[in-house]
């Protein structure tokens, strides 16, 4: 592997340290059902969060509870010693993507058969605490403004760029040829 491709790899061994992600793959759910439930928690605090889609009519709310709670578990793994109360988690991103399709076949009328494509999904949920950003935000340096030098402008080449242009365009163009009249 060379250096640059180490170094990348590297910077994102340190940015998943700090990322707490949970990944729900092929649930045989259609991504467009999963998406109404995750629509609807993106964002919001953990508790909230867990409160919603414990009572939540839909079939994809249970799942995503599971893997919300999963979520937080990979929180307090990398954080031992802090309580999720005080920490205010947060859904900060969940993607919903579409997986493999299962294509059956169902009898139509006069011998044809009808597609029938079971749909699948993968999820993504990403777990971010509010109090880490803050203190992030206050230990970040704050650089002080230097003067930026400002371009000069070359304004005395341009117009002779154009007069030159206008005196070939002269130059170029055929003179109208004038006939006189024979008296």
């Amino acid at each position: 592997m060379g250096v640059r491709k180490r170094k990348a790899a590297d910077a994102r061994k340190e940015a998943m340290k700090t990322t707490y992600v949970a990944k729900l793959n092929d649930c045989p759910t259609s991504p467009r059902k999963m998406r109404l439930v995750a629509d609807q928690i993106r964002g919001m605090d953990v508790d909230k969060a867990l409160a919603l889609l414990k009572y939540s009519s839909k079939e994809a709310a249970g799942r995503l509870e599971k893997l919300l709670l999963s979520a937080i578990s990979n929180w307090q793994q990398k954080n031992e010693g802090e309580r999720v109360e005080d920490n205010s988690l947060f859904v900060k991103t969940i993607m919903v993507d579409s997986a493999a399709q299962l294509k059956r076949f169902r009898p139509a009328p006069q011998g044809r058969a009808y597609r029938i494509r079971k749909r699948s999904n993968h999820v993504t949920l990403i777990v971010d605490s509010r109090l880490a950003k803050a203190a992030k935000v206050e230990a970040a340096p704050v650089a002080e403004a230097a003067p930026v030098a400002k371009p000069v402008a070359k304004k005395a080449a341009a117009p002779k760029k154009v007069a030159a242009k206008s005196e070939t365009a002269e130059k170029a163009a055929p003179k109208k040829m004038t006939t006189k009249k024979a008296e």
